[in-house]
């Protein structure tokens, strides 16, 4: 592993680097916050695939592609006169020693357990002074539907709204459920679709008290449809017959032989 001086120079590499780019770099010189944003999305998922798939290489990989974009809009926000990568870097320093008074500061009483920090992080954060309005305000809409739902719940628990035990939140989701065979009984698109939102919900508050990311869940639920579904494409292509010409009983043939194969 590196020395601290050799991360800080590391680090000032990168900065000289991007000087670089924005000035002798026609591409470069001409990219936007706006214009990287997409990219930058990219970047993180390509991330959290390395993790998942445990490519310790490709991590490293990611976290530097993403880190290069970090001191792009902090390059960009330093022309505009807005801030440089200090500022940003100061600002998430002083959050954190805000947030960590039990290691910063002078905590009163026992040391603080993991869980305990959890639970109390969304009410230190509350007590910012640029911190936001609601617990819930720093969520962007434009998260994913299911990470959306993750933080939302998270927060609430960490001010304390949660189930007292986590088998009582299958109530919730068979509620729901019923909610959902009655909405689509009426025919109402409006109500199921309430409805439907109303069962994930209450689905992943469920996955979360039990310890489940649904994210990843839904992921490798995917992943396995995928390789099902492609061993069934397979296996009509090699006899000449297409999925369209085939009845749901044959179909469903082919995907049980590939289930039992382990696919």
């Amino acid at each position: 592993m590196h020395t601290k001086e050799q991360k800080t120079a590391s680090f000032g590499r990168l900065l000289d680097i991007m000087d670089d780019l924005r000035e002798k770099c026609p591409w470069n010189a001409e990219q936007t916050m706006e214009s990287i944003r997409p990219m930058t999305e990219e970047e993180v998922y390509e991330l959290s695939d390395a993790i998942i798939r445990g490519d310790k290489a490709a991590t490293a990989k990611e976290i530097g592609d993403i880190l290069y974009h970090m001191v792009f809009y902090a390059r960009i926000g330093q022309e505009n006169g807005s801030f440089d990568i200090a500022d940003c870097i100061d600002k998430v320093c002083d959050k954190m020693v805000f947030r960590h008074p039990h290691v910063f500061g002078n905590a009163e009483g026992k040391e603080l357990t993991a869980k305990e920090i959890a639970d109390t992080w969304e009410l230190i954060k509350a007590k910012e002074k640029d911190g936001n309005k609601t617990v819930l305000s720093g969520i962007p809409d434009s998260m994913p539907a299911v990470l959306r739902a993750m933080s939302m719940q998270e927060k609430a628990r960490g001010c304390g709204f949660d189930w007292e035990k986590k088998e009582d939140v299958w109530d919730k989701v068979r509620e729901e459920f019923d909610e959902v065979l009655e909405a689509c009984g009426e025919e109402d698109r409006t109500h199921m679709e309430e409805e439907f939102g109303d069962l994930m919900f209450a689905t992943i508050n469920a996955a979360r008290l039990y310890g489940i990311d649904p994210e990843a869940a839904l992921g490798k639920a995917c992943s396995k449809f995928r390789r099902r579904f492609t061993y069934l494409e397979e296996n009509t292509l090699k006899k000449g017959i297409r999925l369209s010409d085939m009845t749901l009983a044959q179909m469903d043939a082919i995907w049980d032989e590939g289930k039992a194969k382990g696919l």
